[in-house]
């Protein structure tokens, strides 16, 4: 089978070249047959041996078992710097962690002592820790290489080589380790996110219902006391002002406690669902954002939402929603999506609009500072037949440079006019990594009096297209 590849023709050019640059380095090194053998059998044995400690056996006993010379390995300690022992030919591992013995030390470059060679060993100390550089290359390690009286004339070479091939390989070991640490902790972190953080969330259910039930309780004894006070009034009770002081202050209680129950819940309700969908034990397990796709009414159960959510943010800042552009679906048009993942798309970039908006003015001077949010079909769009959404969030501001717009939805990346507001730039790499997992696209767009950031997801086949015009204007962008 034929896999074609467009970057094929110049990365293939690279790799050739280096191929032929490797050919004639081993050419130059001319490598005895016995040198040539010892470095097959270290790369064989240290792919078969997974452990750290069998690797550094190898690396010592194999010089020794094909060409006769004792050595001993060293390593870099990571937090202090020093040199300590790692393994040797005469002792094995029973000399881990010792001091290494006078007239070894750190260096970059190969040299002698005593009747030994000691190469340095390269490597990138990024594997090692998490400390910036100053540059990528860096002394992990030597390899000492003893009796030097016997050396030939290019065993310094082949010995030099053979400490970068413990680097190169050393550094996969420890990655693979490090992955491992890794894998477990997640899974063990998953664990812990379901027991102490899912689950306890979800008794809050029965707290907020319990909560409202004891808000309707308090209604009743309003309805009560109102009673008692119409009774008071008819007998002219001469307690009946204290009653109507009370029954004012129950009234305002009651409305204030259903205003705050109504907020929390609301809270509670949008916190929940971002929480179950991002901590999903699945996403850590395959490595990847994994969608539970079921059939959501987008205008009701996934945009309002989250225009409730951001309206009064929006008042705050003079920001109005604009109703009378575009239009949106039937409250009954679905689509098979994540509900929590896509509510968090909007969220997104509902709060690129709240930073971002600014006050524009038209052709004829008039003020504009809305934000606008709409859908429309476009037909054939992923191919013929297969027709897209295209939903919108639109602004006014000033438009996006160019050379910027094409990296918005790039991880980290932040625009010029971004820096004077707090933010991280990985908000709409969210966006693109959620509609790319359900196999749409992002975009942006500079429109008439602002900014339009959109997506376009596939539209199922069996919604009816003659219901988008059913609806009165909504939401929408110019």
């Amino acid at each position: 089978m034929s896999i074609y590849c467009p970057t094929d023709p110049p990365e293939l050019a690279s790799v050739l070249s280096r191929i032929r640059r490797k050919r004639a380095d081993y050419e130059r090194y001319s490598f005895t047959h016995i040198q040539g053998r010892t470095l097959r059998a270290f790369f064989d044995l240290a792919q078969e041996y997974e452990t750290l400690e069998n690797f550094y056996r190898v690396c010592v006993f194999v010089p020794k078992e094909f060409m006769g010379f004792d050595s001993c390995l060293y390593l870099v300690d990571q937090d202090t710097g020093r040199v300590k022992v790692a393994c040797d030919s005469l002792s094995g591992l029973m000399v881990c962690g010792m001091d290494p013995p006078q007239g070894i030390n750190i260096s970059s470059t190969p040299y002698d002592t005593g009747d030994s060679f000691v190469a340095p060993i390269l490597g990138n100390i990024r594997l090692f820790s998490n400390r910036p550089l100053s540059k990528a290359d860096e002394v992990i390690g030597l390899f000492e290489v003893f009796p030097l009286s016997r050396f030939e004339s290019n065993d310094r070479l082949f010995f030099e080589k053979y400490a970068n091939r413990i680097g190169y390989n050393l550094h996969y070991k420890i990655i693979s380790l490090q992955n491992e640490r890794h894998l477990k902790f997640i899974s063990n972190l998953v664990a812990d996110i379901e027991h102490n953080v899912i689950v306890p969330n979800m008794l809050y259910k029965v707290f907020f219902n319990t909560l409202r039930k004891k808000i309707q309780n308090l209604k009743h004894l309003d309805n009560e006391l109102a009673e008692a006070f119409k009774t008071a009034e008819e007998i002219n009770c001469p307690n009946k002002s204290k009653l109507e002081h009370i029954k004012t202050s129950l009234e305002r209680l009651h409305s204030e406690l259903l205003n705050g129950y109504e907020e929390v819940k609301k809270h509670y309700r949008n916190t929940s669902l971002f929480l179950e969908s991002l901590l999903r034990r699945d996403h850590f397990e395959k490595g990847q954002l994994v969608l539970k796709r079921r059939s959501c009414r987008i205008g009701k159960e996934i945009v309002d939402p989250q225009v409730e959510r951001y309206q009064e943010r929006f008042r705050k800042k003079g920001i109005k929603i604009n109703s009378v552009l575009g239009e949106m679906p039937d409250e009954d048009t679905t689509l098979a999506v994540d509900l929590g993942l896509l509510s968090q798309v909007y969220a997104n970039l509902f709060s690129n609009a709240e930073k971002y908006c600014e006050e524009v003015r038209d052709e004829n001077g008039k003020s504009h500072k809305f934000i606008s949010y709409g859908m429309e079909i476009i037909k054939d769009f992923f191919a013929p037949g297969k027709h897209g959404v295209k939903l919108n969030v639109f602004s006014t501001g000033p438009h996006i440079p160019q050379n910027e717009a094409r990296h918005i939805f790039d991880e980290g990346f932040r625009g010029s006019e971004a820096s004077k507001i707090s933010g991280s730039g990985h908000g709409l790499h969210f966006v693109k990594k959620v509609i790319n997992v359900h196999g749409g696209v992002v975009g942006y767009e500079p429109t008439h009096l602002g900014n339009n950031f959109y997506f376009i997801l596939p539209l199922p086949e069996e919604i009816d297209h003659s219901m988008l015009k059913k609806r009165k204007p909504r939401h929408q962008t110019t």
